[in-house]
Order: structure tokens, then sequence, then C-alpha cells
């Protein structure tokens, strides 16, 4: 029995255990395409291959499995770019595969010739070519694979059309086990370096907790939040990392994130960069007398930012659960009252003046009201995808999320654009849960189109733009190119056959977004398009309580 190549890529997909795919049409994937669909792939075409990779990422993250995303050859496979990009610097495993113009032809000037593999180079992991069309499951399981090994990261598979139509005798093909199939142990860390780090746990009078994606990819949120409990110890994440532990709980101290990063005397940087989020990890944001214990798969991530007391190269989960068994049984964790009534008391001289402008009554809408009411609107599990400048800050300050891997902004790359991208890549991933997009108007307009995607699909997301009138806030209006004007997005989306809110006041802004939430129940895209001060700037620097 002979195959064609093309058809090999559907079989090779689903083998490796994918089940959701995005992609724009094109030769000369349109064929493999069609066998991923064969092969019972839901596979969702989108109006921009960026919009596709980053759908991709999203569905990673709230997985914590591998994304997909095809695109056509040529500027169908350089529009990856920057979600790739994101994905690269965020740390999100994205499986792309592109077409190419056919190896027979190369070096002639053949239709979309260019070196598409040395392109990805700089924007991913692993950058690759098939030329033997028998070795295609060989480089797609190598690619998935590839994308979860160590620090995860978004990989490129280069397909020409040549390998791709070339039919080949199906004994002659290799079927690789799906990567997940052979059992593996992640490393641990020694029990020397386990020893010292609940040392130094017992010896302190101030530590404090900070983590980040590698605890989600670990699916060591439990085990943290475990680790956190049992110790006492104050905890805070990076954006991307939120959920890992309740942050209504005890032991969450938002409003106090500065001056428990100058104070503590024992920082824990578990699955985490030290980069400029937290200023490096060196004075003034930190004590220069704190002693540091860091976790990271990637040893080069050790070397960058403040040199620890103890480094430890390994998964941040298995490492996690070894402090756990030591400290379970028998953990003074009173020695840190003082600690924890130091922070609880500071949060609660700062909880009135930091709540006030979530309650604003005024019109325009205050951002923050805008973010009060999206909070209390949303359900406890949803995935929230937060995009833009203003908005971005306000809702990082004022929304908390419960769940890890449920809250979605660019990361550290800082792109805009990933908001509705972000949203349907999550609600493809988990279709049960709400899926809440909180967009700028600027950043909305990158991948506006996407909402054909959602109608298209049932994509039934709620998205709430701040409609500020441009890019960020400009209360002495001196910012060159900065105005977009109010833009009527409700009927936009209503013209592409979305429900449309348009909200001026700020009473209006919950009955509308329970309209848009009946409306995404019924699988139809909502967009709830909120007029807010186009003067307000936000302060980034904490984070607001999460009390009514």
């Amino acid at each position: 029995m002979k195959i064609k190549g093309y058809n090999l890529v559907g079989r090779a997909l689903r083998e490796q255990g994918f089940d959701t795919g995005f992609y724009l049409m094109g030769s000369p994937l349109l064929q493999a395409e069609g066998s991923c669909i064969g092969a019972g792939i839901r596979m969702i075409d989108v109006r921009h291959e960026q919009a596709a990779a980053m759908m991709a990422q999203a569905y990673a993250r709230v997985t914590a499995r591998p994304g997909l995303c095809m695109a056509a050859s040529g500027p169908g496979v350089a529009n990856f770019g920057t979600g790739l990009a994101n994905a690269l610097v965020d740390c999100a495993p994205v499986v792309a595969l592109g077409g190419a113009s056919a190896v027979g032809q190369y070096m002639s000037g053949s239709f979309q010739e260019i070196d598409q593999v040395a392109m990805m180079r700089p924007v991913t992991k692993w950058s690759e070519r098939c030329y033997d069309t028998a070795r295609i499951p060989e480089y797609i399981a190598l690619a998935v694979k590839t994308s979860l090994a160590g620090k995860p990261g978004p990989v490129y598979l280069d397909l020409p059309g040549d390998v791709l139509f070339r039919e080949v005798e199906e004994e002659e093909v290799h079927w690789p086990a799906p990567a997940g199939a052979h059992q593996s142990f992640p490393a641990e860390a020694p029990e020397q370096a386990v020893d010292q780090i609940v040392d130094l746990l017992k010896s302190a009078k101030r530590p404090l907790m900070i983590s980040g994606s590698g605890v989600i990819w670990s699916r060591a949120a439990d085990t943290l939040s475990r680790v956190v409990e049992v110790c006492g110890i104050p905890f805070y994440t990076t954006p991307q990392g939120r959920g890992v532990a309740p942050e209504d709980g005890p032991l969450s101290f938002p409003t106090s994130r500065s001056h428990a990063f100058r104070n503590a005397d024992l920082v824990i940087v578990a699955g985490t960069r030290l980069n400029y989020m937290f200023g490096y990890g060196k004075p003034p944001r930190f004590a220069p007398e704190a002693r540091f214990v860091r976790i990271d798969i990637d040893p080069g991530e050790l070397q960058l930012g403040r040199q620890a007391d103890v480094s430890v190269t390994a998964d941040v989960g298995r490492v996690l659960r070894q402090v756990l068994l030591r400290v379970e049984q028998g953990f003074d964790n009173s020695r840190y009252a003082n600690w924890r009534e130091q922070l609880r008391a500071h949060e609660a001289e700062r909880i009135g003046k930091l709540m006030e402008p979530t309650f604003s009554a005024a019109v325009p809408i205050h951002p923050a009201r805008l973010c009060r009411e999206v909070r209390d609107f949303m359900d406890r599990d949803a995935v929230l995808a937060v995009d833009g400048q203003e908005i971005l800050a306000f809702g990082r300050q004022v929304i908390p999320t419960y769940v890890a891997g449920h809250r979605l902004n660019s990361g550290p790359f800082g792109t805009m654009g990933v908001g509705l991208p972000f949203g349907l890549g999550a609600k493809a991933a988990k279709p049960d849960t709400q899926v809440v997009v909180l967009h700028g108007d600027g950043s909305f307009g990158f991948n506006a189109m996407e909402l054909d995607t959602a109608v298209r699909h049932k994509l039934g997301v709620v998205v709430v733009i701040s409609l500020n009138g441009g890019w960020a806030a400009d209360p002495e209006r001196k910012k060159p190119g900065r105005d977009l004007g109010y833009t009527r997005y409700d009927l936009m989306a209503e013209t592409l056959g979305c429900h449309g809110e348009f909200v001026e006041r700020p009473d209006e802004i919950r009955p509308a977004l329970a309209r848009a939430a009946q409306a995404a129940r019924d699988g139809r895209p909502a967009v709830v398009n909120v007029v807010t001060d186009w003067r307000i700037n936000a302060k980034t620097g904490d984070f607001t309580p999460f009390v009514t």
C-alpha cells in the first residue's frame, strides 16, 4: 500500500495526541490540513497566521500540552513570526508546521521560495525541514518532544510541497510512539540541596515564595499551594503564573508586594526567571542581605540576575514535592506569624485608597470600575485573557485568578493583539469554561477579524473592550499618534454575527455583561464596548485587594 506524504501528517499528529489545531488554508499544506480533519482533529481556520500561533499558545497554556498551528508557504509562514516569538519568550510549547516550495526547485526562483527554516530559527527553540516523505511522522514526533523538553517553547517544521505529495510504501514509514508514551522521571534536587532549602526555611523570619509558569508546566500547582500552606509563607507570582494558589487566601497579600520584596529575608524563586518584573532580584527591589533559593529547569536562567545561595537545576514540581515531604510533618510556621501580621497590617492601611476608584460613578467610566464589574461577573474558574496598556495594568491590579493556567496575557515579550486569539484558543481547549477577554481598544484592532473565526466555530467568548479612544491614556494630549476615535466595535461585531453591547455609564456594565454571557453560553461570541476615561493612567506597582 502506498500513502501520500500529506496523509502522513494528519495521522502522525493524531498519534501524537493532538485533538485541535489552528490554521489558515493554502497550498502546499491544504491536503495535509484535510488529512488532519480526516484523522479526527478539530481544525479551526483563522483570518491571520499570527492569530493561529497565538491561539495555539493559549491552548497550550490552559491544557499544559503543546498547541498546534499550520500555515501555507512564504508570507503565511512569515506571519507566524510574532506569535511564535511571543511563545518563545513566554516558554510555551507550540508546534508550528509550514508548507514550503518544492525541494527540487530550490534556488530557481520558485513561487514563495524563501529560507523559512532560517527565518524561524530566531523565534523558536528548534527549526528544521523534512526532506524524506517516509520520515514525516518521525520529524513530527521529534518536534513535539522538543517543544516539551526542558524549558518548553515553540518549534517549527518545514514541509516542502514535493515531500508532501510524494508517495511512499507504508512499510517504509516509521511510526514513533507518542511523546508521552514512555515513562520519564523529571530531574529532582540532590538531597543536600533539599536539606539546605529546609534549613533556610527554619532559620528565616520573613520568607516569601515567588512562582511562575514553570509550576504550571510541571502541573505542580497543588504541590506549591500545599507547601505555601504548610509553611505559612506569603506568595507572589508572575502575571502568567497566577492561580497556582488561591489569591484570596490568608497567605496572599497583593497590595504589599513591593513592601514584602524589600523586607523579606528569604526568597524562594520557584519556576520563574528573575527578570525585569522582579528587578532582577537585586537591591533596591530586594534587601541586600536577603537569602535566595532558585529552582529552574534551565541552568542558563540560574546564571542571570541575582546569584542564589542555593541554586537547583531541576523540575520545579519535583523539588517542591521533595520539600513538602520534609515539612509536612511538624513544621512550625508560627515563627512567621509576625511577618504575616506585618503584611496584613500593611494591606489594611492601603485598602481604602486602592479600592476607591473601583467604586467610581464617574462618566466617562473609570477603568478600575470596569475591572471590578468584570471581576464580580466572572466565574471563579473562568479563563481571563487581558491585552492592552491601561486596562492591562488595571486588570492586573483588580481581577484575581484562582485556577492555574487560567490567566493569559502577552507575558514578558509584551506583544499587543494577543487578547482575542488567546481567548479563542482557550475556549477551544475548554469549551465548557467561561472565557473572558478584556481588551484595550488599540490592542483589539490587531486581530479584530478573529471575531469572524469565533462566530464560524461557535467559540462563545465574552470580549470586553475598554474604549478610551486610543493608545494608552493621554491626560495632557501630547502623545503623537495616540488618538483612534470612539469606534463602535459593538456594531462591527454585530455585522460579523456576534452579540454587541455599547456602554457609557457604570450602572449599565453588569446588565450588559449578563446579556453577553447568555449569548456566549449559546455559542455566540459577544462584544461589550465600554467607553472609559482617556485621562486615567494606571499605576503598575501594586495589586488592589480582592474584596467587594
